[in-house]
């Protein structure tokens, strides 16, 4: 049996039946061909109810950018659905928008703006055939030019009122609810491999049991001899 396998069912003991049973019910609905990407987004009210949706609509992995400003989470928005998520960050340079393209791109994502734009989609309208990046840009501005030059496609949220956009958190939850929900209907092969279901099942024990590194260690040892 896979280690990875055989640490979870390690701490699998230390979980309760209700714990583990929602585990299993929320990795059913876990996705890795959507994920979000933030770039520069400043206001933590909006940058934590992105990851709420993310959560609630099972998008497992968000990508954040940060440039100019940092990525900070409000707890009392997020409701905890950063301990479910996982966080990629792109920091180590000025601009990093480019590199977090590249590293998507590696892993099989097209680039969706989140902008309007001559050729652009509808949420009811994006192919979804191939794993897919939307990206999200901060509240003032929007995407920088950049993002806007670099990506593959382009997304907008209709709109038939005064006021000019939407806010970030309620595009992201527009948008993500519509495309899982037409995953959901879909043949497109959307679930998690075995394997990433392992890896993020392991991940959450780790954030859940009190001491897991402890355990881990012990489990480790043991596994040795």
């Amino acid at each position: 049996m896979d280690l990875k396998k055989q640490l979870f069912e390690y701490f699998s003991e230390y979980l309760t039946e209700r714990r583990k049973e929602l585990f299993q019910k929320v990795i059913q609905y876990r996705t890795k061909h959507l994920t979000v990407v933030l770039e520069d987004i400043y206001q933590p009210h909006n940058a934590s109810a992105v990851l709420r949706s993310c959560d609630l609509t099972g998008v497992q992995d968000v990508h954040i950018i940060e440039n100019k400003n940092s990525y900070e989470i409000n707890p009392d928005v997020a409701m905890g659905s950063f301990k479910w998520l996982t966080l990629h960050k792109y920091n180590e340079k000025e601009h990093n928008t480019l590199d977090a393209f590249q590293a998507l791109r590696n892993q099989g994502y097209k680039i969706v703006a989140t902008t309007p734009h001559k050729n652009d989609f509808t949420p009811e309208e994006l192919p979804l055939d191939q794993k897919t990046a939307l990206v999200f840009g901060t509240e003032l501005t929007g995407l920088s030019e950049t993002a806007i030059e670099n990506a593959d496609q382009y997304l907008r949220i209709p709109m038939y009122g005064f006021t000019e956009s939407y806010n970030i958190s309620v595009s992201a939850a527009i948008t993500l609810y519509t495309l899982t929900q037409r995953l959901h209907r879909s043949e497109i092969p959307w679930h998690l491999t075995d394997e990433e279901k392992t890896e993020i099942l392991l991940e959450w024990s780790r954030r859940t049991i009190k001491k897991s590194d402890i355990l881990e260690k012990e489990f480790l040892k043991r596994m040795k001899l």
